[in-house]
């Protein structure tokens, strides 16, 4: 295949690209802070490629210098609007680490380097479109940094509490959750002649009015009104430190968004910030199977645009781009996770037949060597409605699937998972699929019964990994996983034990990788000890661990800002939160191992009283 056609299987991304296709403008201008890959795993293919069949004509401009207007207009100005997305993970996460250190590297640009992309992405984007095509062209947001910001948010870079960012980027419209009906909507209603500001019905999307404004809406949903941006951010004018009647208010926001995500009961939640009001309307409907089979249905190329080959590539692309998405959404009820608040609670599927249909594809992939990476989701095991009420009532809204024991009406999918596993390894060309996206072992061991609990087993470890299977425990400590929404320790036991056995009976010797976060909210110097003692029993100690990262939308980041507690039935009660140096302490105690580690782990061990487990944790634990 030459240059010209392998550019011509992507979407324009020049004036080149354009005229070639016979075109003199653009209707979308679609802006990311991500390289452009051509694959659904990548909102911005999967969203333009759907505009694309809908009729439209969608040019990508990726990772745009922020400084000049240049690279806005390289294909002119779009007839329709101007949409601009973070990227696939929030680009204050991708730029900086835990610790507030700059990244070395940029999985989601040219060979894997940093520095492509500005600190708040959507915002600069915006104001630089602005700039580029005028008031005249609508700018609208979308992706997750603006999904999981719409409202006021913690800002854990900046140690404060910002506006909605609809009001700092100064965009039209704003579209939260993946965006594939929105997305569709709007393009429809402006082509039609219709103006951005008349769009004040379209669920999935926020907007900002003036107090007339709101008067003047239809009644069409049903108005919660939230504790003002002046109240959750209420800091001391002394100290400049927030005040706790403007945590409480900032927990209190947070709990009733919680507790009105339910698109099947369409509320609108409205906020005052300063003389404007941010207008939440409900979330959209999930989509129905054969609308999410479409848009994995389109003409993908699976590969990064050409632009990038002399860079080396996009490295994220690597573990995706032979995977297979199988679901979204989740019910499952980490607190430190934003999957809910942007994807939903309610899971949507795929059928059989498209997966093996884009398995059959991606087997014809020249680069594809008969691997499929995954085969899942946000929850690999999470493969249909949790309960047959969902349907009609959406989530409950004052209780969880799975925490702290799972609902008695609670749906097993295991049986249906293995089924369309046999499916796509069945394929002409596929040697083996696995699991990487990860399993809730605590939804196959609690809800998943015999014999389809053992046949899954045995199907996973015999067929699905290599070597090694993720799990994610967390921690082991019960108040800390009460403040996680994780099962308990003796049931990750329980389900150890199991697969070992099978393995056993496999003739197999493949391990368990678990996944254990330090200075998590409620987590003291003695949980991470008991944490650390655990692992000293076990014999295994993380090559990496993940420190807790306050990143907007979670629970746990309201948690953290607030020390309060934000979920229902908590009554907004108090909780520990670990800051500054006992975080590092905290992560130090999960790798005791480590001989750099050796004087923060004798100092969190006095700290805590606990110097009579020094020994054990230390002795003879500096070999490499």
């Amino acid at each position: 295949m030459n240059t010209l056609q392998s550019r011509n299987s992507f979407l324009p991304t020049s004036l080149e690209d354009m005229h070639i296709r016979g075109w003199e403008q653009l209707d979308i201008a679609f802006i990311s802070a991500d390289a452009y890959v051509d694959h659904p795993s990548f909102g911005t293919a999967l969203l333009a490629r759907l505009l694309e069949d809908k009729g439209y004509r969608v040019g990508i401009i990726s990772q745009p210098r922020w400084n000049t207007t240049d690279d806005f207009l390289k294909m002119g100005k779009p007839r329709l609007c101007a949409m601009i997305s973070g990227g696939n993970i929030d680009s204050m996460v991708s730029h900086y680490t835990a610790n507030g250190k700059i990244r070395s590297k940029d999985e989601y640009s040219p060979g894997g380097k940093a520095g492509f992309r500005p600190d708040h992405a959507t915002l600069t984007y915006s104001a630089r479109a602005r700039q580029a095509y005028g008031k005249e062209t609508p700018i609208i947001i979308g992706g997750l940094e603006s999904s999981l910001r719409r409202m006021s948010h913690y800002d854990f870079w900046s140690d404060t509490v910002r506006k909605p960012i609809i009001l700092d980027a100064k965009a039209d419209l704003l579209i939260f959750g993946m965006g594939e009906l929105q997305t569709v909507e709007i393009a429809n209603r402006l082509n039609e002649g219709q103006s951005i500001k008349e769009m004040t019905d379209i669920r999935g999307t926020v907007f900002a009015t003036s107090q007339k404004g709101l008067s003047e809406l239809e009644n069409q949903y049903p108005i919660i009104t939230l504790p003002t941006y002046e109240e959750v951010s209420d800091r001391d004018k002394t100290s400049n430190t927030p005040t706790e009647a403007g945590k409480k208010a900032y927990a209190q926001a947070f709990q009733t968004k919680f507790l009105h995500e339910n698109p099947m009961h369409p509320e609108r939640l409205v906020q005052r910030c300063m003389d404007r009001f941010v207008v939440q309307n409900p979330p959209p409907r999930p989509l129905t199977q054969k609308e999410f089979d479409e848009i994995y249905s389109f003409p993908y190329t699976l590969d990064a645009h050409p632009d990038y080959s002399k860079a080396g590539g996009i490295p994220a692309l690597t573990e995706v781009q032979f995977s297979l998405t199988s679901n979204r959404g989740c019910f499952g009820a980490c607190s430190f996770c934003a999957i809910t608040s942007h994807q939903g609670r309610m899971i949507q599927v795929r059928s059989k037949e498209s997966l093996v249909k884009e398995a059959e594809k991606m087997s014809r992939h020249p680069a594809f060597k008969g691997y499929i990476h995954d085969l899942g989701g946000p929850t690999a095991n999470f493969q249909g409605l949790a309960c047959d009420k969902q349907e009609t009532f959406g989530p409950c809204p004052q209780k969880e699937c799975l925490w702290p024991n799972p609902c008695s009406n609670l749906k097993d999918y295991h049986g249906r998972y293995l089924d369309i596993l046999k499916a796509i390894e069945a394929v002409p060309g596929v040697k083996k699929v696995f699991i990487r996206s990860g399993i809730r072992y605590d939804y196959l061991m609690e809800v998943c019964q015999e014999p389809t609990r053992s046949k899954f087993m045995d199907h996973l470890v015999k067929n699905n990994i290599s070597g090694q299977l993720k799990v994610a425990p967390e921690h082991v400590d019960p108040e800390v996983l009460d403040a996680m929404g994780k099962p308990t320790v003796e049931l990750y036991d329980k389900f150890c034990e199991a697969y070992e056995a099978t393995n056993k009976a496999a003739g197999k010797k493949q391990y368990l990788i678990p996944y254990f976060i330090a200075a998590h909210p409620g987590s003291t110097l003695d949980s991470a000890i008991t944490l650390a003692l655990y692992m000293q029993k076990k014999g295994f100690i993380p090559d990496q661990v993940q420190e807790f990262y306050p990143t907007p939308g979670t629970i746990s980041t309201c948690m953290y800002y607030t020390g309060i507690d934000p979920r229902p039935g908590k009554n907004l009660c108090a909780i520990y939160i670990p800051k500054g140096r006992e975080r590092h302490l905290q992560r130090a105690l999960l790798q005791f191992n480590k001989p750099e580690n050796r004087t923060l782990v004798m100092e969190a061990l006095q700290k805590a009283g606990r110097t009579d487990v020094s020994r054990l944790l230390l002795q003879n634990r500096y070999k490499r």
